[in-house]
């Protein structure tokens, strides 16, 4: 078995830095961290090939200590949409006592975005080192995947990937997979603990972290697959390492969906430097000129004006100084000639639709505003409807048992920012600069059930 130094070295060869061929890249490009292996084309890895480049996953519980400093060293922050700090997660679990359980949340709930799906999918034995390494630094001796039910790919390649380890003999916790319904909130937190409880995936209004009091009362950790990916090469390789890419205050690399109007549509990219969206957009997506918009973060995120996006870094850091943020990483372009409300009432009412039905901010509150949206591009509309609109919104956000109506609102508010142009032509129905175009993003075609 080669050294551990050996292997840092190999992986160093290929891995980005600031002077390489691209600052991003796609599965099995050089320079990709998560992504590194196989090209896409060749399905998952196996674990043979995933042990011959990486090697073994360290004993955590030998040293668990110094695995928990490396990850507070490391500043790595959850990439399932909220970015709390993992370190933080971990310090509350090691403080509850009781037998912990470590969930690994693959739920992607958001439509369009394929980058927990395309990690699972293609780097199974990646994101099961991390839950491995997190088990065995916690005393954990089990660990639970969540996916939705319609993850076909994903499950298969886990479920592969389960076998490899145990034909092979592996001293892993017991792994088990559950499945949960293809609802939008189902994979928030409190829900992933509501479905391991037998109950139904839907939020609950308790507060306490899961981190101190989860499943069954056990403290739970519960975190989404990118994020778990990472602690895997954290494990193998320290914070130092972790810290060599991405910028000083976002570090490490991040996984991106492009979806809308552009040429790879629902490719996932890994960016492993500093590079601004038009970059990224005129790279990968082939969208040559800043677009109309840029819906940043899922369904539930921000617009921001093509133009001013053109030249913002993709970095949660800087995202965040023009009042976005990344979320789960969905990347989303409009193009030009695309009416900015039509395509956000369309967003907004599949939003108003997944509600769990639990409180008043998501069951009268959100159709409220969906209705409003609707009559907005219908031409419908005058300005005190407009102004209701943001009266709604201020009402609904910061009051639900989760933040679903939070991210709604927030969808809103910045669509009436950005297409102030397009209001005014609806409000006076002047005709919209969206008429003829169909739908710019994907929607499910019907929503199921909760169990």
């Amino acid at each position: 078995m080669r050294s551990s130094a050996l292997l840092l070295a190999s992986i160093e060869t290929t891995e980005a830095t600031y002077t390489g061929p691209r600052p991003f890249g796609a599965p099995g490009d050089p320079g990709t961290r998560l992504l590194a292996g196989p090209p896409e084309h060749a399905g998952p890895e196996s674990l043979g090939d995933h042990v011959a480049r990486l090697g073994p996953v360290p004993d955590t519980a030998g040293d668990p200590g110094s695995f928990f400093e490396s990850v507070r060293l490391s500043a790595l922050c959850g990439r399932g949409g909220s970015s709390f700090p993992v370190a933080r997660k971990l310090e509350t679990l090691m403080s509850s006592g009781g037998a912990p359980l470590i969930v690994v949340n693959g739920s992607e709930s958001e439509p369009a975005s394929r980058k927990d799906a395309t990690l699972v999918g293609l780097r199974p034995h990646l994101v099961l080192d991390g839950a491995v390494a997190l088990a065995a630094a916690t005393g954990a001796g089990e660990v639970v995947v969540v996916l939705h039910q319609s993850d076909h790919e994903p499950r298969a390649a886990l479920e592969r990937a389960l076998a490899e380890r145990g034909a092979a003999r592996r001293d892993d916790p017991r792994f088990s997979i559950v499945l949960g319904p293809d609802r939008y909130v189902a994979g928030e937190a409190s829900a992933i603990v509501a479905l391991l409880e037998g109950d139904d995936a839907k939020p609950r209004f308790n507060r306490r972290p899961a981190a101190l009091s989860g499943v069954g009362g056990r403290p739970t950790l519960i975190h989404n697959v990118e994020t778990v990916a990472h602690l895997a090469l954290l494990a193998r390789f320290g914070n130092d390492w972790f810290a060599r890419v991405g910028s000083t205050a976002s570090p490490g690399s991040t996984l991106v969906t492009l979806a809308g109007d552009v040429a790879a549509a629902g490719r996932v990219f890994e960016v492993v430097a500093p590079v601004s969206l038009g970059e990224l957009l005129a790279t990968a997506g082939g969208v040559s000129t800043p677009p109309a918009a840029v819906l940043i973060g899922g369904y539930a995120g921000t617009w921001i004006d093509g133009s001013r996006a053109w030249d913002v870094a993709v970095d949660r850091d800087a995202l965040s100084a023009v009042g976005a943020s990344l979320g789960c990483g969905l990347i989303g372009v409009l193009p030009h000639g695309t009416c900015g409300i039509v395509e956000t009432a369309r967003l907004m009412s599949y939003l108003a639709g997944e509600s769990s039905g639990q409180c008043g901010p998501c069951v009268f509150g959100l159709p409220a505003l969906s209705d409003a949206l609707a009559d907005l591009a219908a031409g419908r509309s005058n300005r005190g409807d407009v102004r209701r609109m943001h009266r709604l919104g201020a009402g609904v956000i910061g009051r639900g048992a989760c933040r679903h109506p939070d991210g709604a609102v927030t969808l809103v508010e910045s669509a009436l920012e950005v297409f102030a142009p397009e209001i005014r032509r609806h409000l006076g129905w002047k005709g919209c600069s969206g008429v003829g175009r169909g739908p710019i993003f994907p929607l499910p075609q019907t929503p199921t059930g909760w169990r």
